[in-house]
Order: structure tokens, then sequence, then C-alpha cells
């Protein structure tokens, strides 16, 4: 099986920024900002390959059971394809067109299904409100403004069905400025508790050697 043709980028695709922001302090993080980064090189926040903490979950006797899954602001898609890998029927999104084309080739090349999205992740709703059983979070949460995290954690409670879950690698990192913009534990808390109750809220402990210290797995489902 092969991936499905993107669907066309929607009319608000150059911004998923705050509409009441000024465009030029958001422009940094416009996808045109972010299709100009993945056409320059590999990104620094590109693994190559899953987050750690999804493989010892996925592979664990723990591992949640196979269901639809969206993956948000999925990159060039190595979560994505590690839970379509698993069964998981996948939906992939991201904004960058360089970013759902790699995505796109390499699911062709692993013979996986994987539905792709080249959309603005605020732009799902309504659409598919309901849809999933799983939020894949990785690198799409603190990529965003952080004024835009509860409208994120609204979102991510609306993709999903009743009981489903939030699966995220958060960057704790306490450096000024960003992307990568970091959070603390007490906060993601505080920001998803309207939304989901806490399963495991708990440091990586497999981070690979430049982000040891400074990734947070969450486990969450919604209210």
């Amino acid at each position: 099986m092969t991936a499905q043709t993107p669907f066309p980028p929607s009319s608000a695709q150059n911004s998923a920024q705050n509409p009441n922001q000024n465009p030029d302090q958001s422009s940094g993080l416009s996808s045109t900002a972010w299709e100009q980064r993945y056409q320059a090189g590999t990104p620094r926040w590109d693994l190559g390959q899953p987050a750690p903490a999804f493989k010892t979950l996925l592979e664990s006797a723990d591992a949640p059971q196979v269901g639809s899954a969206i993956a948000l602001g999925a990159g060039r898609g190595h979560d994505a394809l590690f839970f379509a890998q698993q069964g998981f029927t996948v939906t992939a999104v991201d904004f960058a067109p360089s970013a759902i084309a790699a995505l796109g080739q390499q699911a062709h090349a692993q013979n996986l299904s994987v539905q792709l999205l080249q959309r603005d992740i605020f732009e799902l709703v309504p659409e598919f409100a309901g849809q999933f059983s799983y939020v894949i979070e990785h690198t799409c949460f603190c990529a965003i403004d952080p004024a835009l995290r509860p409208a994120y954690a609204q979102l991510a409670a609306d993709l999903l069905a009743p009981g489903g879950e939030l699966l995220a690698v958060f960057f704790t990192h306490q450096r000024s400025g960003g992307p990568p913009f970091g959070t603390t534990p007490a906060a993601v808390r505080q920001l998803f508790a309207p939304h989901f109750e806490v399963i495991a809220l708990e440091p990586v402990t497999n981070s690979i050697p430049s982000r040891r210290g400074e990734e947070l797995w969450g486990w969450l489902r919604k209210r």
C-alpha cells in the first residue's frame, strides 16, 4: 500500500499563528519559514528516527491497542511511520510541503498506508473532530507560538473520540526563545487539565544524548 495523495493546502495555510498577531512578529513560525528550514537541509529537530519514548511504549507490554492516530506537525514523519508499522491507522499533518513530500516518499518506500494532510493544524476541526483514538505529539507543541498552547490543548481534545489518548513527548529545556519553546511538567498539567486526565507524565529516560534531561513523556486520556 502507498501513501494517499495529500489534501490541497488550506486557504490559511501560510500561518498557524494567532490571527490577531502581527504577521511580522510571527513570520519565523509561518509555513513559509518552516518550508525554508526543510529546504535548507536536515532540521536539527529531525532525529531521522522515531522518538525513543514512542519506541519504548509501542514495544512494551503496556503498549496501547492499535487504532486510528493523528500525528500533528508530523514533519518528515518518522513517528507517524513507526506507528503505521505497528498497525495503527495513521493520519499525518504538516503545513510544510517539503515535509509532507518526504513523508509520502518514505511511506511509499516502506509500503505503508498513511493519510497525508498538508494543512494548518488549527483548521482540522470541525472536519476531523472526534475521529481519532490517539493524538501523536512530538515537536509540534514546542514549535507553535506559546500563546497558542491553550488552543492546541483544545484541538487535541477535539480531535479525539471519547476516551481517546494523547501520546506526547514535550521539551522541558529552559533556554530562552524558540522554537523549540520549552515547558515544565507543572505547565503541561495545568494546560491540559481541563480536557485530559494524566495517565503518565515523567522524564524520558532514553533520550538521545543531545536531549537528555530535556524531554517529558506524557500519556493523557480525554475526559
